[in-house]
């Protein structure tokens, strides 16, 4: 599975854009703030529906422009699928494959799998829980359709259940309708906590020989997936707290509040760790992203590497480069210099200036 082509009409700095790319390696260099990262954005929110920055669509519209449009030719196993998207400043975005509208996200499922990697991945360990749900989440919507539906119905359920609590801070009357919101929070919740779960310890069992490889066999890595509540207490705790949501007028319980912990020698590293041992351990979670998605769907994964190797060392560099070959790579970089040191294969290369990109080869 290869991306073969994108075409850009009116996205962030492209008023037109039309890129073939080679099946292995694709290079887009230029300085800062000349649109090589939009290049990338705008295949993965193809791939996914999702900006990998968590933008709006209204924010990816070119400046003055009410519409954008993405086409992104896929090729799998011989077979061609050509994705349109649609972005409108004041209504949903529209998506069709091969010409027929889809309604729902994961419907793309399975067309093509996209692992992204950028400068902000290297401090998932020390930012907040939320950036590492997010990465949690990221990757299993791309493993199980079904997860990606659940969770967006959680994410509504918890939307609507908020609203709610604040509504009976006006009208306590309300407060019975919140059994209807609980039986769907525990429904769609229990099955996303056990999913997690599932997943960390898949996680698991790849990505200790990952990180031993990246520190010289220094550091043993684990991952502990911390629930907010546990599955089968799930229940219990939206009671215990309900009189605390009302009073706070939000959820206080649920996996919209897990996190998980990276344990390097028994020590928690998104508290204690150095700056390069949380550094080393996002890229051993990233690459083991690539390990699962070749695992569990049999199919090698597109890699988009946003400006990556100028946040790496040179020997987290060499790792990362030996990594990916034989697979198709779209990578962002200022200058070619550490390709060149790595004598690193380049199948295609862009020149990207202002929003103009050109092929030098």
């Amino acid at each position: 599975m290869y991306i073969e082509s994108v075409q850009l009409k009116d996205f962030r700095n492209y008023e037109t854009l039309e890129l073939n790319f080679d099946r292995e390696t694709n290079i887009l260099y230029g300085d800062n703030a000349q649109g090589k990262t939009n290049v990338l954005e705008a295949v993965y929110l193809c791939g996914t529906t999702k900006s990998h920055r968590g933008s709006k669509d209204r924010e990816m519209i070119r400046f003055g422009e009410e519409e954008a449009h993405i086409r992104m030719n896929v090729n799998k196993d011989g077979i061609s699928y050509k994705i349109d998207m649609h972005l409108r400043k004041n209504k949903g975005k529209g998506v069709a494959v091969n010409g027929l509208p889809i309604k729902k996200a994961r419907e793309l499922f399975g067309i093509v799998n996209l692992v992204f990697f950028s400068p902000e991945d290297l401090n998932i360990i020390k930012n907040g829980p939320g950036e590492r749900r997010r990465f949690l989440d990221m990757e299993l919507c791309q493993l199980d359709s079904l997860y990606l539906a659940e969770l967006a119905a959680y994410n509504q359920v918890i939307n609507q259940r908020n609203r709610l609590l604040k509504d009976i801070s006006i009208n306590p009357g309300l407060q019975d309708t919140l059994d209807v919101w609980d039986l769907q929070m525990l429904r769609y919740g229990r099955s996303i906590i056990k999913k997690r779960k599932s997943f960390i310890e898949e996680l698991n069992s790849v990505i200790n020989g990952i990180h031993r490889n990246l520190t010289g066999g220094l550091e043993h890595l684990e991952v502990i997936y911390e629930a907010n509540s546990p599955e089968n207490d799930l229940e219990q705790a939206i009671l215990r707290n309900r009189e605390r949501d009302i009073r706070m007028k939000m959820t206080s319980t649920g996996p919209h509040r897990d996190d998980i912990c990276l344990l390097a020698n028994g020590i928690d590293i998104r508290k204690y760790g150095s700056q390069g041992q949380q550094r080393t351990a996002a890229l051993s979670l990233k690459l083991s992203e690539i390990h699962l998605v070749k695992e569990k769907i049999r199919e090698t994964p597109v890699l988009l590497l946003d400006d990556v190797l100028s946040e790496l060392d040179g020997n987290r560099q060499t790792y990362l480069l030996d990594s990916i070959h034989n697979i198709q790579t779209l990578i962002t970089c200022t200058g070619l210099d550490d390709f060149v040191n790595h004598r690193f294969r380049i199948n295609k290369l862009f020149r990207v200036v202002k929003g103009n990109i050109s092929g030098d080869r």
